[in-house]
């Protein structure tokens, strides 16, 4: 079976479960566990963050955020078709009161202008922005990478208008591979950010909200009463403490098999895809011959899954449980099914 559904349904490695029975554990809740303190530790440093906090879950991480920083009533600036908006359960309006108001986007990425069109008058009758959100990589977008000077747009004009920023992050370690650069860099200037550990990492379980220590100290109050005050959670904490420092630089061979399967994609009869688009380990395609369910119950039948996000596109993604050999065999399925 290969499986290109997700990121997130990889296995642990040997040496990841070697680290996890190894794990010294305490109690999370104390703040006694000295696995899950070396994890926010290190991510602290890395994204260049004064501290972080471990989360079970991306969501969570992120509705943290959300509700850390603003108040019920509130509005906040979010990307077209973003995670923490669409994905999310209406965690916005559920956990924290808020709205949210899409930002006029181009693949998921949106500009500073976009931001102040939408910022309302200071009056009594409308919602205030107080909190604009960043995605990198886009999910919808396609796996796109924010550039640094977008970022920085964004930045200063939050900072001029008194709004705060937070980036999901999810996919942070893909972003920083594309782009040559460092995970601080990319977060340099955000109020707070959200970072996965169980999507391109491959560790089984678990994400972390980073920021300045007044910050995290609320936030961790609010994780508490969301449920994820944790025990012995260095356990799983130590899979992901082992992908960060294991698995980020093997995160190219992820793009480059993305990129294979994108070109191979682009010489199939029936599919419709811009390779140039592909920038990380997301690939989007649209099938022209073919409802794209139908694709995906096909491939399925042969060992090979896809999931189909519409009528007629599909999603396919790169990860540590797929080789270069894997891309050859799934582009020949595909071609085979389109024949």
């Amino acid at each position: 079976m290969i499986d290109l559904r997700s990121d997130t349904l990889t296995q642990p490695t040997e040496g990841m479960r070697r680290a996890i029975a190894a794990a010294a554990v305490g109690d999370d809740c104390y703040r006694e566990d000295p696995t899950v303190l070396a994890l926010e530790e290190a991510t602290a440093e890395i994204l260049g963050k004064e501290a972080a906090l471990y989360m079970p879950s991306g969501t969570m991480s992120n509705q943290v955020a959300i509700h850390t920083h603003t108040n019920p009533g509130d509005e906040i600036g979010v990307g077209e078709s973003c995670h923490l908006y669409m994905c999310e359960g209406g965690g916005p309006a559920v956990l924290s009161g808020v709205a949210c108001r899409e930002l006029p986007s181009d693949g998921g990425m949106f500009t500073g202008a976009a931001i102040r069109a939408a910022v309302r008058p200071n009056q009594v009758n409308f919602p205030q922005m107080t909190l604009v959100c960043v995605e990198n990589t886009t999910n919808q977008g396609g796996g796109r990478v924010w550039p640094l000077t977008q970022l920085k747009e964004i930045v200063d004009t939050c900072r001029e208008l008194g709004v705060a920023t937070h980036m999901d992050g999810a996919r942070i370690w893909n972003s920083a591979a594309a782009g040559g650069t460092t995970e601080a860099e990319i977060a340099a200037g955000f109020d707070s950010l959200s970072v996965c550990f169980s999507k391109g990492l491959g560790a089984p379980v678990g994400s972390a909200l980073a920021g300045s220590r007044a910050f995290i100290e609320r936030a961790t109050r609010f994780r508490r009463i969301c449920g994820g005050g944790m025990r012995q959670a260095g356990i799983i904490a130590a899979g992901a403490l082992y992908a960060l420092q294991n698995h980020r630089d093997r995160l190219q061979e992820d793009h480059t098999n993305a990129r294979a399967l994108a070109a191979g994609l682009a010489t199939i009869a029936g599919i419709e895809i811009d390779v140039h688009t592909v920038e990380t380990n997301l690939v989007f395609f649209e099938v022209t011959t073919m409802p794209a369910p139908a694709l995906e119950e096909k491939l399925a039948a042969n060992d090979i899954l896809i999931s189909a996000c519409s009528p007629a596109s599909l999603r396919a993604v790169t990860s540590l449980m797929v080789n270069a050999n894997d891309i050859r065999t799934v582009l020949a399925g595909i071609a085979t099914t389109m024949a």
